[in-house]
């Protein structure tokens, strides 16, 4: 029996400290004058507790226990379907966990013995109830039924299909077959349920790689893989194939890398899928890159860029002529600074054209050139065409070799303003870059504006931030004193159900510019060093990835770990 058994759920808030007498009495006042609103209710609303206050003190109240999120998150699949979808989401119930022949089912009112009935007949077990809110019941049920009709539309798709083909030692399957298969055939019910699958879930890639025993299909999601599905292993080879046919790629060939690409549409949205397959002991790895056209506005202002930064980015844009290079990793977001840039400076008095390979986002009024170097469409022939396009602004989608990095420069000394992408570690290293690729100084330090490195860091999921005190090891990699760090509100998400328990949703971009002025400009004719270079940015103002990263974290975007992971500092 609990000690507040018969004890108002106001006064036990008090006696545990949840609020004081004076808030309690605000509550009360304002139901009088508002019947039918309940005291945990009014609570929450006038922002004293929060929803979880109130379950713990009805736990309190009704001798039930409690459950949190991260427990909601954690319950095996198994468990789960011993409840089933329909009386689940109907009576707001989820299984938690059974111990022989008795099961933990999560109910918002554990007091209803007509359920508690039901739910034994149906489970055949003795029903333990534990309590939480309807929300998270709710969100629960959303998530863990999701995952089980993946799992089992993966089953039921493929279920009894045979993958045997000409060499079964190979794993081989039937092309014929496979280039002949209707809508309605398993393995291309499978692939679209997959691709589906991982546009709902905000996914940028999808991996599909074999594996002993099985083939592993993980999402990467907000730049971190999850783990998703698992189908046979007899049905990686079939799996492959098919998305081979969708990206016109030879499905006969299984010993070389093959590149290709396709176009998926999904309600009214249309997303490209770039495919990039590579033979491994274990089969053919599969990644695509999936590109949303419509999942992102492209502006400067969506990216994350701080004020001071942002002017400074947008003066270096708005010159008529100069080179500017966003340079970073794979998967760093340089293509969607480019293209905000080129949404910024468009109008209908500049002609603008992009060479790309390929092209990510299409945008109205700008003429972009999809590379293909099968047919001798490379990026250099591309850019000896469009000189004579009388182009205003040219975007090069990535700097690879001498000649392109040529062209680029001799657009930007004859009166042109010239975006690029380069792969490089921060914005000193990809001066060095240029030059190393073979363009002469003088060349670079003449026609370069402005470098900008990029890096994406995740942001703290909204729904589960908490304050968060940093271990003495953290603080050190970060160079911060205790005194500077007793200023800082440090911020982490604890994880739940929204973000996969990860404690993070959605990502940011981290930003170092380096202005190629006078200073900068004649240490580039000197052939100083990128370290020189460095100290006399940051010395003229430069703000560095690492306090960028800084920024974000102070201002409660991101936290402690992603900024240690993502940057580092010399």
């Amino acid at each position: 029996m609990s000690k507040y058994q018969f004890v108002q759920l106001g006064t036990i808030l008090v006696k545990e400290g949840m609020i004081n007498e004076r808030q309690l009495q605000d509550a009360l006042d304002y139901i009088k004058r508002n019947p039918g609103k309940r005291i945990g209710q009014v609570l929450v609303e006038q922002g004293y507790l929060t929803e979880l206050n109130v379950l713990s003190a009805l736990g309190m109240q009704l001798g039930f226990e409690t459950v949190d999120e991260e427990s909601l998150i954690r319950i095996e699949r198994d468990v789960v379907r011993l409840i089933p979808e329909p009386f689940a989401a109907e009576n707001n119930v989820i299984a938690l966990a059974r111990d022989h022949n008795m099961l933990k089912v999560v109910m918002e009112d554990p007091d209803d013995v007509i359920l508690i009935d039901n739910l034994k007949k149906i489970t055949k077990c003795d029903i333990v109830p534990v309590m939480a809110t309807n929300k998270m019941i709710n969100l629960a049920i959303d998530r863990h039924y999701k995952e089980l009709k993946i799992e089992g539309q993966v089953n039921t798709t493929l279920q009894g299909v045979e993958f045997v083909g000409a060499n079964e030692e190979e794993g081989s399957v039937d092309l014929n077959t496979l280039e002949n298969l209707n809508d309605e055939a398993p393995i291309i019910k499978f692939v679209n349920m997959m691709l589906r699958e991982a546009i709902k879930d905000r996914a940028t890639d999808i991996h599909i790689e074999g594996l002993d025993n099985s083939t592993l299909v993980r999402y990467r999601i907000d730049g971190v893989l999850h783990e998703i599905m698992k189908p046979p292993k007899k049905a990686q080879n079939a799996i492959v194939s098919r998305i081979k046919i969708l990206a016109d790629l030879n499905i006969a060939e299984r010993r070389l890398p093959q590149d290709g690409r396709f176009t998926m549409k999904f309600g009214e949205r249309e997303v490209d899928v770039r495919t990039s397959i590579l033979p491994t002991v274990t089969g053919e790895k599969i990644v695509m890159r999936l590109l949303d056209k419509k999942s992102f506005s492209l502006s400067l202002l969506n990216l994350g860029f701080d004020e001071d930064m942002l002017a400074i980015f947008r003066k270096w844009i708005s010159l008529p002529y100069g080179i500017i290079i966003v340079s970073g990793p794979t998967g760093a977001g340089k293509s969607t600074t480019l293209y905000s840039s080129l949404v910024e400076v468009k109008s209908t008095e500049v002609n603008i054209t992009t060479v790309e390979d390929p092209v990510e986002y299409q945008i109205e009024g700008i003429n972009q050139v999809h590379c293909l170097p099968k047919v001798g469409l490379t990026f250099a022939s591309a850019l000896r065409s469009i000189l004579r396009q009388d182009p205003d602004i040219l975007l090069i989608g990535e700097i690879r070799d001498l000649e392109t990095a040529d062209i680029a420069v001799k657009f930007s000394l004859t009166g042109h303003l010239v975006f690029a992408s380069l792969h490089a570690n921060d914005a000193p290293a990809t001066i060095t870059r240029l030059i190393d690729i073979g363009i002469p100084e003088f060349l670079v330090g003449s026609s370069l504006n402005m470098v900008v490195a990029q890096r994406l860091v995740r942001k703290i999921c909204s729904n589960c931030k908490e304050p968060y005190i940093p271990k003495q090891t953290e603080l050190e990699a970060l160079r911060l004193t205790e005194a500077e760090a007793s200023k800082i509100n440090f911020m982490h998400g604890k994880g739940c159900i929204h973000c996969r328990n990860t404690g993070y949703q959605g990502r940011n971009a981290l930003f170092e510019i380096l202005e190629v002025n006078r200073h900068v400009r004649r240490m580039i004719f000197a052939r100083k060093n990128q370290d020189e270079i460095r100290d006399e940015a940051i010395r003229t103002g430069m703000i560095t990835l690492r306090e960028s990263g800084l920024r974000k974290m102070k201002q409660g975007s991101t936290t402690v770990q992603e900024v240690i992971k993502t940057t580092y500092e010399e």
